[in-house]
């Protein structure tokens, strides 16, 4: 591989600056969009290896709690109803969405690089509700100000989908929440 290529392969460790906060990532986003385990082995060159362990693969699009066509591990980009994908594409997949959520994530707060929990959690959290929704968040807005707790507390706000309070969401937040607030 060409140096020039090198430099342009992204990994999700590289862009959080750590690989407990890629592994979490790796694991979590699967079993809350998807209910599937996972293992997954990061490399020293960042890449990632991910093994179906259990659960259901959707590997065949469907429609979300407020009707969006979803597959594999909650990805809704370019998804369209009646189409099939192979579990390497899902994985592929799902590493390109933690991979540019994650970009965007830490774009906007840069002081997440290299905080394995905070990074993990808000990355989730901009997974579930988009990177521009994470971004314009009152946990963002308090995460810039340095206000660390403030800012895992705010995650509990995003309990809705589609104008509605939903039981998963409160729950998934409450899990966020809690792995930001490690080791603060």
């Amino acid at each position: 591989m060409s140096d020039v290529k090198r430099l342009a392969v992204k990994t999700l460790a590289g862009v959080l600056g750590t690989t407990i906060g890629a592994a979490a990532l790796f694991t979590s986003i699967p079993a809350d969009e998807s209910g599937r385990k996972v293992a997954v082995t990061i490399a020293p060159d960042g890449a990632a290896t991910i093994r179906h362990v259990s659960g259901p693969q959707f590997l065949r699009a469907y429609l979300d709690a407020v009707k969006v066509p979803t597959a594999c591990d909650g990805i809704t980009r370019g998804v369209r109803m009646g189409q099939v994908y192979t579990e390497a594409q899902c994985m592929a997949k799902l590493e390109d969405e933690l991979i540019a959520h994650a970009t965007a994530v830490v774009a906007c707060v840069p002081a997440l690089y290299g905080r394995p929990n905070q990074a993990a959690a808000s990355v989730s959290l901009a997974y579930n509700i988009g990177a521009a929704g994470f971004c314009r968040s009152t946990a963002a807005r308090r995460f810039n100000a340095g206000q660390w707790a403030a800012g895992c507390d705010a995650f509990l706000m995003w309990n809705k989908a589609g104008g509605r309070v939903l039981a998963g969401l409160v729950s998934r937040r409450k899990r966020e929440r809690a792995l930001c607030l490690t080791g603060l």
